[in-house]
C-alpha cells in the first residue's frame, strides 16, 4: 500500500494488493455484508469499515496477516473462539497462510450488529 495515497472505497483498498490477498479481503467483505446486510461500507482510519449505528468492524491487510477490528467487546465476547490467534484488546490477527475462520467472523459481526442496535435504541429512549 502506498503510504500517502488516500483510499476512497473498499474496492480501491482491495485492488492495491496481490490477487491472493484480494481474494481473502473480498471474502471477508462478503461475509460481513451477509452478516450485516444493512451496514454501510466506508473507509475509516484508512481501512475498510462497515458502519451501522456506529462503526461495526474494520479489517485490513498487513504484511503477514489480516487484521480484524471488531471493537473490544467483539474480541472479549469471542475470546475463546479467537484464542489460537494473536490478539489485543481491539484487534485479532489472522495469518495469511492459514484458512481464516469465516464462520467466527460472521458471528462476531452479528454480535456487533446487535450491540450497536441496542445502543442506538437506548439512545433514542434516553432522548425522548
Amino acid at each position: 500500500m502506498e503510504a500517502n495515497k488516500t483510499i476512497n472505497s473498499i474496492d480501491e483498498y482491495i485492488l492495491q494488493f496481490p490477487s491472493e490477498v484480494q481474494e481473502i479481503l473480498q471474502k471477508i467483505r462478503n461475509v460481513i455484508k451477509e452478516s450485516a446486510p444493512d451496514a454501510v461500507e466506508k473507509i475509516s482510519y484508512q481501512m475498510p469499515t462497515f458502519y451501522l449505528h456506529g462503526n461495526l468492524v474494520h479489517f485490513a491487510a498487513n504484511k503477514n496477516h489480516i487484521g480484524f477490528y471488531p471493537a473490544p467487546s467483539g474480541i472479549e465476547a469471542f475470546k475463546h473462539e479467537l484464542s489460537e490467534y494473536k490478539s489485543s484488546k481491539e484487534a485479532v490477527q489472522f495469518p495469511k497462510d492459514k484458512p481464516l475462520p469465516y464462520g467466527v467472523i460472521s458471528e462476531i459481526v452479528k454480535f456487533r450488529v446487535a450491540e450497536n442496535k441496542k445502543k442506538a435504541e437506548a439512545k433514542i429512549k434516553k432522548n425522548k
